[in-house]
């Protein structure tokens, strides 16, 4: 069982690639999976928040400007990004409006497992996942209003039920777990990101076959679609670079890397919903949640090898 695990981790890109063709040939593989995505981001914050405990938490905390910076850097540079990427591919329309708001959302819950396989720090990426979600709230409906003139309401409930559900509470329980029982969980510190790998793939699974009809109706023109999404998603490790204004240490400008580049996709169709939008609005966050969710692998691969 152990060396599947560390198999799957090791080869992530390819079984990511291998999910995502299976969720578009055979939707109801992820369509079935679709209502356990909550539980299953949960268990991913989980398998994280076991490799570190509250000592790290408080090394990160002790430096408030990191998590601030980190902040600014997820909403401002890429908030334009997302409108200059809608405006490049786009134009104007709902697809435009779409790929901005892509570009204000908060970082991707997903972004501590990908800094844990790029040997990243994992509690710093941790805590840089629960303050930007905190403060979506407030800041993605005034930077979308800013960008785009569209008035934008905030699924408050939404978004604060999943900060506490799959955010907050399981990275307390495991790093409760952590730092009370830290000989016994660190036995299996070379399986965390394995086990953190299988989750992902069920939740990429449950991303793409509910969208599946979507993304292939749209047909060749998908291709300009993923495009943008590509163009944001690299920009976005570019802006991650900026960290190194107030750091040099290898491991927290991975977590900064993970943090900019990838976006939390599920509260973009919230925000639609709750605001009474177009659902086209929504199509460049699912499109982009695919492109994500295959290049973040690919670049947790590539920092291992530097």
């Amino acid at each position: 069982m152990r060396r599947c695990i560390l198999f799957v981790e090791a080869h992530l890109l390819w079984w990511v690639i291998g999910a995502t063709l299976l969720g578009l040939g055979l939707p109801a593989t992820g369509q079935a999976l679709a209502p356990a995505i909550g539980p299953l981001l949960a268990l991913l914050m989980l398998l994280i928040s076991l490799t570190f405990d509250v000592h790290a938490i408080r090394r990160v905390l002790a430096r408030p400007e990191k998590p601030l910076l980190a902040a600014v850097l997820v909403y401002v540079p890429m908030s334009l990004l997302g409108w200059l990427t809608g405006r490049a591919f786009f134009a104007g329309g709902a697809l435009a409006a779409g790929q901005t708001l892509v570009g204000a959302l908060p970082t991707d819950v997903s972004s501590p497992l990908l800094v844990l396989m790029a040997r990243g720090n994992v509690a710093m990426a941790a805590v840089f996942n629960a303050f930007n979600t905190a403060l979506s709230p407030l800041i993605v409906p005034f930077l979308f209003v800013w960008l785009t003139g569209i008035e934008l309401a905030s699924p408050l409930g939404a978004i604060v039920g999943q900060l506490v559900m799959i955010v907050l509470l399981p990275t307390l329980l495991g790093v409760a777990l952590r730092t009370g029982f830290g000989g016994f969980f660190a036995r299996f510190d070379d399986l965390y990101a394995g086990l953190g790998s299988l989750v992902y793939l069920l939740i990429l699974l449950a991303v793409v076959g509910p969208n599946a009809a979507t993304i292939l109706g749209y047909g060749a023109y998908a291709l300009v679609i993923a495009a943008a999404a590509l163009c944001l998603n690299l920009a976005g490790y570019a802006v991650g670079l900026a960290s190194r204004l107030v750091t040099r240490d290898r491991q927290e400008v991975i977590a900064f890397l993970f943090t900019t580049s990838k976006k939390e996709f599920s509260i973009a169709a919230a925000f639609v919903a709750a605001s009474g939008l177009p659902a086209e609005v929504a199509i460049p966050a699912a499109f982009f949640a695919v492109i994500q969710m295959i290049t973040s692998p690919l670049a947790a691969r590539l920092l291992v090898r530097r």
